[in-house]
């Protein structure tokens, strides 16, 4: 009789190499208890790192709420010698005119440094400069003779703080020729 085997015999198979040998008890129990360390340890890395970020959370909108309520503290510290000035010449009597003019140049300057202190600054174009939507707003358009789209006259100042537009600069515009 052949002694190779044909591809549709099943080969013999000795079922004690094929067959996984089953760890000991002790050593189950002690695989089990390393994964339930490693578990804990994992679970409080984990709870420890939710506590922080919570904290850290917490801390962030309290002072973002701080920083909101105390937010124009230095612009009014920055206004109350304008309201002084303001105050003392209301209470001047007998000025003369010149003396109130001098007085309200002063107290002019005073606000205008305080502006400029707190990043609001003027828009005023010059005549020429190319009309700007985003920091002017056109009240006419008028004949002139200068080069279209571009500002003939500032009717009122505009301010920008800190880079954006409080108020836009109200001109007039050259018309097309």
């Amino acid at each position: 009789m052949n002694t190779e085997h044909t591809p549709h015999e099943p080969t013999p198979v000795d079922s004690a190499a094929e067959a996984p040998a089953q760890p000991s008890p002790p050593d189950l129990a002690a695989q089990l208890a390393e994964l339930q360390a490693k578990h804990n340890e994992l679970n409080d890395a984990f709870l420890r790192a939710k506590a922080e970020a919570e904290n850290t959370r917490r801390r962030a909108e309290e002072e973002m709420s701080k920083a909101r309520k105390f937010a124009v503290e230095s612009f009014a510290d920055s206004l109350l010698p304008v309201k002084d000035s303001l105050e003392a010449a209301i209470a001047l009597q007998g000025a003369t005119n010149e003396q109130l003019l001098e007085g309200t140049h002063a107290t002019l300057r005073q606000l205008s440094a305080a502006l400029e202190r707190n990043k609001v600054l003027a828009i005023a174009p010059p005549p020429g400069t190319k009309f700007d939507p985003h920091q002017h707003q056109a009240i006419s358009v008028v004949p002139a003779e200068q080069d279209a789209n571009t500002v003939v006259a500032v009717l009122q100042k505009g301010y920008l703080i800190a880079d954006r537009v409080l108020r836009p600069a109200l001109v007039t515009v050259a018309a097309s020729k």
